[in-house]
């Protein structure tokens, strides 16, 4: 079984990859099967955290640290891959599919934090001005704001696609033997079946209401949530 499991994928192949390429397959498998999946997993549903007291403790940022650090984190190790593979020989065209799909979730990745940085004000209750309005892009739901959430969380899952597709295809490339195909597969169906978990038991609560509160004095809590499955509370 374990020389099963040692042996690449493809038989007629070697799996053979210079330190660079190994170096750089590690640190994009760390950030987009690890770090970038449980950042997005923590702001979607632990907004409001398991012993918070919702709605008279109202925007616990624990899942905003975390997810700003998981995510930016990924980013780091992105750009690091990314210096790590112009160091590596050429591979010619047998890499092109996963170029074409690795470039594609840079750009992505790039596009998430440029969109992070013009999301706007907060405003509200919590973060009024000096003279003493709660305006502000995010407490407003302006149409800043509501592009922002629409973009950000789209793009963010269509990141998370591609880069399963990247990651496969690198394997392909690398010739990767068989306990790592395995051992990505288990990993991403176990980020799933939680995913799922925590969205059949409501916790995907929307932003806005985990920040503020049930209250429809809050012009944000007379619109609609933005997102596929996000949910509010009484």
């Amino acid at each position: 079984m374990i020389e099963w499991l040692l042996a690449p994928v493809d038989q007629a192949r070697l799996h053979e990859v210079g330190l660079e390429i190994s170096w750089h397959a590690r640190f994009m498998v760390l950030a987009w099967s690890f770090l970038f999946p449980l950042g997005i997993i923590i702001a979607r549903f632990f907004k409001i955290m398991p012993r918070q007291d919702w709605p008279h403790h109202v925007d616990n940022q624990a899942w905003w640290v975390a997810h700003r650090v998981l995510q930016y984190g990924g980013g780091v190790l992105v750009a690091v891959a990314l210096w790590m593979i112009w160091q590596a020989p050429s591979t010619g065209d047998a890499g092109t599919l996963h170029r074409v799909f690795g470039w594609t979730v840079v750009v992505l990745c790039a596009f998430q934090i440029l969109t992070g940085m013009f999301r706007g004000s907060k405003g509200g209750p919590t973060d009024t001005s000096d003279d003493g309005s709660l305006s502000g892009d995010h407490y407003d739901m302006t149409p800043r704001r509501k592009l922002f959430e629409h973009f950000h969380k789209t793009i963010g899952y269509l990141a998370l696609f591609v880069a399963c597709i990247a990651t496969v295809s690198g394997l392909w490339l690398a010739n990767g033997p068989r306990w790592m195909w395995l051992a990505t597969a288990f990993w991403w169906a176990l980020l799933f079946v939680v995913f799922m978990l925590l969205q059949r038991r409501g916790l995907a609560v929307d932003t806005y209401q985990a920040i503020w509160g049930p209250d429809e004095s809050h012009p944000g809590n007379r619109m609609k949530p933005i997102g596929w499955g996000i949910v509010r509370r009484k």
